[in-house]
């Protein structure tokens, strides 16, 4: 469904309030300690914008729950409001400069994306976009923003994911590109099933999503043993389930590594008990980071150490745990009732470093 963009009105119109968004949200990096980088490493960030959803009526799914007239009453301003704090995170979260590639999930559409990369102050930064509409039940996708500069795209691509039980979920994407004219390298961004109805009655689709992933990664590899390969997104299961050690294969080995296999960066976090989310009063980490051994490799043109994955967490993004104990991310919704967060995920970062 194509939907006419809103007038220039909405956007921000002066590099005055360009200026001063910048130095609120660099102020909101400095005070949640945003890790430093340096010239030539590429900064990648995957985020799950809780149910970034447009609020207009759309045709082809009459039971969306979040528009105007819908039961999530999801109006303009609250979308707007949104799409600027989405921005705000995104900045704070590159630190001196915007990350330069963002997977995301949980969005509805190109135009929210376009909206976010074009309609607030990213559009100072030279963002494309990658996305398509995945035959999803709650119309919900993957995508990737990306810097042109930084990162150029050579092909993109969409995997279909069958689930056991027939239903439809999102697609895998596979972005490949070279960075800053060092070194070619491919990104496969995910969502996977949700543990909707239990967590062992729903492993078959996360299990049938990480078949789809390791083949991914297989042809790739295959083809080139020494090949870069990050795999990023929300796994909805923990670093160490059978979803991530047998689905995907990931080894938890990162000493050593053989270039021709997927790494699992997130284990020494879960081990430290460090979450992306908070279930039931519990942190759990479900957003991660997976690479090829080759990126492990120092003597490479790029490349990255295992601590070089993190989750950020700054006092913006979270709330207090009034359940439990300690904070939680403060979300868009709890319920049907508008929270004004900006979603239940926590951000997750990884610092592929240039090598020489």
């Amino acid at each position: 469904m194509r939907i006419s963009r809103k007038n220039s009105a909405t956007r921000f119109a002066g590099l005055g309030g360009w200026l001063l968004l910048c130095l609120l949200a660099w102020h909101a990096a400095a005070s949640a300690q945003a890790r430093p980088r340096t010239a030539g490493d590429l900064r990648l960030m995957f985020y799950n914008l809780e149910n970034y959803f447009s609020p207009f009526a759309d045709s082809l799914n009459p039971q969306k729950e979040f528009a105007e007239n819908a039961p999530r009453r999801w109006t303009w301003q609250r979308f707007t409001k949104k799409t600027n704090d989405i921005f705000k995170v995104i900045v704070a979260v590159g630190g001196v400069a915007p990350p330069d590639l963002i997977g995301v999930c949980e969005v509805e559409s190109r135009f929210v994306l376009n909206r976010l990369t074009q309609e607030t102050p990213l559009a100072k930064f030279p963002y494309g976009v990658v996305h398509h509409d995945s035959p999803d039940e709650r119309g919900i996708d993957v995508g990737l923003i990306y810097n042109r500069e930084t990162f150029r795209l050579m092909g993109s691509r969409f995997f279909e994911v069958a689930l056991p039980s027939g239903r439809t979920t999102r697609e895998i994407l596979l972005a490949k590109g070279v960075v800053n004219e060092l070194d070619t390298l491919h990104v496969a961004v995910c969502h996977l099933p949700s543990k909707y109805g239990g967590a062992a009655a729903s492993e078959g689709g996360r299990m049938a999503a990480a078949n789809v992933l390791r083949h991914i990664a297989d042809s790739i590899l295959t083809a080139s043993p020494i090949a870069n390969l990050v795999v990023m997104g929300d796994f909805n299961d923990t670093p160490d389930s059978r979803c991530i050690s047998e689905g995907l294969g990931a080894s938890a080995n990162l000493n050593g590594a053989a270039p021709d296999s997927l790494y699992n960066l997130a284990l020494p976090l879960h081990h430290a008990d460090v979450g992306s989310i908070k279930f039931q009063g519990k942190w759990e980490l479900i957003d991660m980071f997976f690479v090829s051994g080759n990126l492990l490799n120092k003597n490479s043109p790029i490349y990255c150490l295992p601590s070089d994955y993190y989750i950020f967490s700054p006092p913006f993004l979270l709330e207090p745990d009034e359940a439990y104990t300690g904070s939680k991310p403060r979300r868009t919704y709890n319920g049907f009732r508008y929270a004004g967060g900006v979603s239940d995920h926590l951000p997750a970062a990884l610092d592929v470093r240039k090598g020489y």
